[in-house]
C-alpha cells in the first residue's frame, strides 16, 4: 500500500526521536532521511525503523528535543571548516604569484603594466569562496552543553 507524506512525517519524527535518544548516529539519520523521503510504500518505511524500538508518537514533546544540527558532536564542523580554510589559502597563494608575475612583466617592460589579468583569476574564484563560506554558516562552539 502507497504511503502518504503524514505517514513519512510521521516517520522521521521517530527517527527524529532515536536520534535523539542516541540510538542512530548522525550518519545513520541522514540516511535514513534521504531513504524516508524516497520510499512510496508502508513497507519501504517499515524497513527505516525495523531495527528501533517503537515510539508511542503521542507521548513526543510537540517540538524535537535536539534538532539535527545541535546533535552535532564537538569536532564534527570541523572538517568543514578547515576545508573551507585550505581553498582560502590556495586562493590566496595563487592569486599572490598571479600579482607577482604581472609585477615581473610590468617591472621588466620599463614600468608600463599590462592589463590586469589577475583580477579574472582572483575575481570568480574568489567569489565562489566567499558564497561557499556564508553559506556553510559560522564555526560552530565547542563546549558541550
Amino acid at each position: 500500500m502507497r504511503a502518504s507524506d503524514g505517514d513519512r512525517d510521521k516517520v522521521a519524527s521517530v527517527l527524529r526521536e532515536h536520534y535523539a535518544q542516541g540510538r542512530l548516529t548522525t550518519e545513520e539519520f541522514d540516511e535514513r532521511l534521504e531513504q524516508l523521503y524516497t520510499s512510496k510504500t508502508y513497507g519501504e518505511l517499515a524497513v527505516l525503523t525495523s531495527d528501533l524500538p517503537e515510539v508511542d508518537l503521542r507521548r513526543l514533546p510537540e517540538t524535537p528535543s535536539r534538532s539535527p544540527e545541535r546533535a552535532r558532536k564537538p569536532g564534527q564542523g570541523k572538517g568543514q571548516n578547515k576545508g573551507l580554510a585550505a581553498a582560502w589559502g590556495v586562493w590566496a597563494t595563487v592569486s599572490g604569484v598571479n600579482w607577482m608575475i604581472w609585477l615581473i612583466i610590468g617591472v621588466t617592460n620599463g614600468f608600463d603594466f599590462p592589463y590586469a589579468w589577475p583580477l579574472w583569476i582572483m575575481g570568480p574564484w574568489g567569489v565562489v569562496l566567499l558564497v561557499t563560506t556564508f553559506l556553510a554558516g559560522p564555526e560552530e562552539d565547542e563546549k558541550p552543553s
